[in-house]
């Protein structure tokens, strides 16, 4: 008894090498607890609110340890400045409240991401020599600290009323399903929704499984056994493959980190449904794009949206003239690409995006085609094909390790193609060819498809939605590899 005792201890604490994740045997166990004893609260809204704060603080804890104070610290410190600011009559003090909240989430962010390589910055400056700090990085940390700026900043702009309940602000900022990996909730999209705790009615939790199988086969059947068997082993060492390999290993990590962050983002807002509240898209088949604008307007739209309102439009968005609308442009971009990491590559890529936003901007100022033509098949095509490209050369920066890891693949791309290996590939690599095309024509299939299957799914009878949700999640521990591949999105 007592080392079956001794083992449930040690499966329920935290272990670093062992993150509790959404496609975790041990989550999907616990939730099922969890939402066992969520229905029997029944209409009780105060104790279903303690029991999802309590289940995400838990959440948390399992992926993070004791950076969860931190979670729970900035939750009292937002609801003290929040009210705060509905008690503030100075424009004055209003401002200093929103500099306390910034000045403090900002400076979480520039110790636990940036510290180490700022102080190499500085070393290289004054010629000192400095050994990094083992600075743990809490998770979600980017996440919960920009819903919180975007909460003290709706409320100075006056578009968000003060949250008054400690229990509501406390149940937003750590509600569990967007916690890790987003999507960035804003509280004015939430906060409504959790004073009239909305109640799950069946079509939503059909909705909720639909889009949570959905997300499980994105991540496991296509992004992990694409990334394990192909995609890590050309980047980890580019020059022992083929031009054709590279190519093909740059566009299979542009599906792999879609797969990978677009189905965390399904199975978030699955979760979400099956507790009664319902997020925005977060993904809108962002390869379908014609231009780098559109792209940001489909990938990850809620750190686009979020970037645009607090970040681009504070600056001055485009209110100053063509000239300072593109450098506004441009630096939330770049500041969107380190937002992602202290690493020079991630800046690359943010200010590779800001100056393909720009030029698109400049080159539609003087020269457009004819609205008529923009709509020929062949002409949305060639937009498609070419902002695909341009994407996967931004994902090349973004997945490569270095500068020299990106030159290495561009020469062996464009000075040994090799088109002949084609063949051998397609043989060599069927299933990564399966897995790569599974995902791009499911991604490029018409959105009424995707939501027609839904609906099917939604009107099925429970017994045969049950046989399918079975039949999904045999697919994945099937297909899934020896070890759980957490998502990508988890270090940023």
């Amino acid at each position: 008894m007592d080392d079956i005792l001794t083992r449930l201890q040690r499966l329920l604490a935290y272990d670093a090498a062992h993150p509790m994740l959404f496609n975790t045997g041990l989550f999907l166990v616990l939730f099922v607890l969890f939402m066992a004893v969520y229905q029997l609260a029944g209409r009780h809204r105060r104790a279903k609110m303690l029991l999802v704060i309590a289940f995400s603080l838990y959440f948390y804890y399992k992926s993070g340890s004791w950076c969860v104070l931190i979670l729970c610290g900035v939750c009292v410190s937002d609801w003290l400045l929040g009210r705060w600011m509905g008690l503030a009559k100075s424009d004055a003090v209003r401002r200093l409240i929103v500099a306390l909240n910034v000045l403090s989430n900002v400076g979480m962010l520039v110790y636990f991401k940036y510290f180490n390589l700022l102080a190499d910055a500085f070393g290289s400056i004054t010629g000192r020599t400095f050994d990094p700090l083992e600075v743990l990085l809490p998770a979600g940390i980017s996440f919960f600290t920009f819903r919180s700026i975007s909460y003290i900043v709706d409320l100075y702009r006056r578009t968000l009323e003060p949250c008054r309940s400690f229990l509501d602000y406390a149940f937003f900022l750590t509600f569990f399903p967007p916690l890790l990996a987003g999507p960035v909730v804003r509280a004015r999209d939430m906060l409504s929704q959790i004073r009239e705790c909305p109640p799950v009615t069946p079509a939503m939790i059909s909705e909720g499984l639909f889009l949570i199988m959905t997300g499980l086969v994105k991540k496991v059947v296509i992004a992990d056994y694409i990334s394990g068997n192909f995609v890590d082993r050309v980047f980890d060492n580019p020059a022992l493959y083929s031009g054709f390999e590279n190519l093909m290993a740059a566009v299979g990590f542009t599906v792999q980190l879609y797969c990978d962050f677009s189905g965390y983002s399904d199975m978030a807002i699955g979760l979400a449904l099956l507790l009664g509240y319902r997020f925005k898209e977060n993904f809108r088949a962002p390869f379908k794009a014609q231009n780098p604008t559109e792209f940001w307007h489909r990938w990850h739209i809620s750190l686009s949206t979020w970037l645009r309102d607090y970040l681009y439009i504070p600056l001055g968005g485009n209110r100053r003239g063509k000239a300072r609308a593109y450098f506004n442009q441009f630096i939330t971009m770049v500041i969107g690409g380190l937002w992602h990491g202290a690493s020079a590559m991630y800046i690359l890529w943010g200010a590779y995006h800001g100056l393909l936003l720009v030029l698109h901007k400049w080159l539609r100022g003087f020269w457009r085609l004819p609205e008529a033509m923009r709509q020929w098949p062949v002409v949305r095509l060639a937009n498609i094909a070419i902002t695909f490209a341009l994407v996967v050369a931004g994902f090349t920066l973004f997945r490569a390790p270095s500068l020299e890891t990106v030159g290495v693949m561009a020469e062996q791309i464009f000075t040994g193609f090799h088109m002949s290996v084609a063949a051998q590939f397609v043989e060599g690599y069927m299933m990564i060819v399966a897995a790569l095309g599974l995902g791009l024509v499911a991604h490029f299939t018409p959105g009424s498809w995707t939501t027609g299957a839904s609906r099917v799914y939604v009107s099925m009878p429970v017994a045969l939605q049950a046989m399918l949700l079975a039949a999904v999640i045999f697919l994945v521990i099937q297909a899934r590899q020896s070890e759980i591949v957490p998502f990508i999105y988890l270090q940023y």
